[in-house]
């Protein structure tokens, strides 16, 4: 009963906070920051895995449903977005609202002898983030006295889940309703990235950049304890338990490999290998390759990969620079050193896309997904890179992360040389001639590295302190990032293309990126 209590209790805690934050803008952005972190990477990081674990492939496809399916139907009927964004609000409070009656049933589980309670120690925080969530999506939306039948409702339907049968539980288990879950998970998605509710003060001259950074960083620590909670609770889910201790083990891995690549992009900036060059070759040299690139596929996949990777990135450099084509999104110019250059602008530019790629990597390479198949694994890659915009450094990134994951040389190939340029921005640039030889070539080295037989051995091996400490700066680093820009806009730069925006006019204004 004691943790049911406190359950309860948690998802008030959110209603009060946000009384608090919403008197001034600041706060609000501090807030939503928070909520967006905190709830974000939950889905993330830990709902997505387990909905593999049980769903398989199909489940994402459920998932990317329930987050572009509300984005096309506000496209395609303009008159009805309203009702639309309103049904994807509806459904995703629905959505959690479900997911109270397994908290319930988790509690009651923490207390069978053999099960730790640390699964109920998280199961309680995970609700803060959720209250707040609650409070943040509907109160401005529809007022606050159906906000709080909402959170009211909540804390009736974990007493439901508490007390039930193991009938009632049995048949609300993951097992049974995995995809409308998967659905359910993406609209939720959809409702935390494109912010439902308008701001009466929208924050234009992002001044509110840092108070956001703050909230994001809070969630980041919120998102971690409930992760370590969960790796000490979760007995009963190898499957999760395996992809949160894989994603923790790639990361740990890849930051001593990414510091020295910020190094590397420090010294040479210094020599004068800058974006500001009026140098074609150079200027897709350091698109292509950085050339900090390269050096962290030397160090995580070995030579042979990163030979393999000069030369193909060579040939394509070559052939884009005999055709005079520009590079798609250059880095900014202005005057800065050589360490604002490597440890700032570049962060900025790379960070979302490192994150992005463990996490990707973390999903497409789970062992319920069955993507054996070398030209399966090509394909969708080919349609995660079409619509993006990745920097080398991401590219590299990915790549590391599939060939831990066992994918196939051609995909890790795939990852190296085409992450940067196989997107419809610089595709726009070039003539369907010129497209097309580019795709040719690409397949040409694919084919190439698919016949021959490159050794995957990382360089060096670092110590796992040494680990453990380039992750502790590396955080600090993308941290740093992250307070700069504020969170909404640090993903922004993974946007497709152009910015998402939503506008719907119905008694106020709302402003969604």
């Amino acid at each position: 009963m004691l943790y049911l209590f406190a359950s309860c209790i948690a998802l008030l805690i959110g209603p009060l906070f946000y009384r608090y934050f919403s008197s001034g803008s600041g706060l609000q952005k501090g807030l939503d920051g928070f909520i967006f972190v905190s709830l974000g990477g939950l889905v993330l990081v830990h709902i997505l895995p387990e909905l593999l674990h049980h769903g398989g492939f199909l489940s994402l496809l459920f998932v990317v449903l329930g987050l572009w399916g509300p984005t096309a139907s506000e496209r395609l009927f303009h008159r009805y977005s309203e009702i639309t964004h309103n049904l994807t609000l509806a459904l995703g409070i629905g959505g959690l609202l479900l997911h109270t009656l397994t908290d319930g049933g988790a509690m009651v589980l923490a207390q069978q002898e053999g099960n730790s309670p640390l699964l109920a120690l998280g199961v309680i925080l995970h609700r803060l983030p959720v209250g707040l969530a609650i409070w943040w999506l509907l109160k401005p939306q529809v007022g606050t006295k159906w906000a709080s039948l909402v959170i009211a409702a909540m804390m009736v339907l974990t007493s439901v889940g508490y007390f039930a049968s193991a009938q009632l539980l049995s048949q609300l288990s993951i097992d049974n309703t995995v995809y409308l879950q998967a659905f359910v998970t993406g609209s939720i998605l959809h409702v935390v990235l494109h912010q439902p509710h308008g701001q009466h003060d929208p924050d234009r001259q992002g001044k509110f950049e840092y108070q956001a950074g703050i909230g994001s960083l809070l969630g980041i620590g919120l998102l971690a304890l409930l992760l370590l909670l969960d790796s000490g609770g979760h007995h009963h889910h190898s499957g999760h338990e395996h992809s949160i201790d894989q994603l923790l083990s790639w990361t740990t891995q890849v930051a001593p490999a990414l510091l020295l690549a910020y190094m590397l992009a420090a010294t040479r900036f210094s020599f004068g290998l800058t974006p500001t060059t009026d140098k074609l070759p150079l200027l897709w040299l350091q698109r292509l390759a950085g050339p900090e690139a390269l050096l962290v596929t030397l160090l995580l996949l070995g030579p042979e990969f990163m030979l393999a990777q000069l030369l193909g990135l060579l040939v394509i450099g070559a052939c884009l620079t005999l055709f005079k084509v520009q590079p798609t999104d250059p880095h900014p110019t202005g005057n800065q050193s050589a360490l604002q250059f490597g440890f700032s602008q570049l962060v900025d530019r790379s960070a979302p896309w490192v994150v992005l790629s463990l996490v990707l990597a973390n999903l497409i390479g789970h062992p319920s997904v069955p993507l054996d198949h070398p030209l399966m694994q090509v394909l969708i890659l080919m349609l995660v890179f079409l619509p993006t915009r990745f920097c080398n450094l991401g590219g590299v990134v990915l790549a590391v992360s599939l060939a831990w994951s066992g994918w196939s040389d051609s995909a890790v190939m795939l990852a190296l040389l085409a992450a940067p340029i196989l997107n419809w921005s610089q595709l726009k640039l070039m003539s369907l001639k010129q497209s097309a030889v580019l795709v040719a070539i690409v397949g040409g080295l694919l084919l190439i590295a698919h016949q021959i037989f490159l050794v995957k051995e990382s360089l060096i091996a670092f110590p796992e302190s040494l680990q453990w400490l380039a992750l502790a700066l590396l955080a600090l680093i993308f941290g740093a990032s992250l307070m700069r820009l504020g969170p909404r806009k640090f993903l922004r730069r993974l946007m497709i293309t152009k910015p998402l925006v939503h506008s719907h006019q119905h008694g106020h204004d709302h402003h969604h990126h």
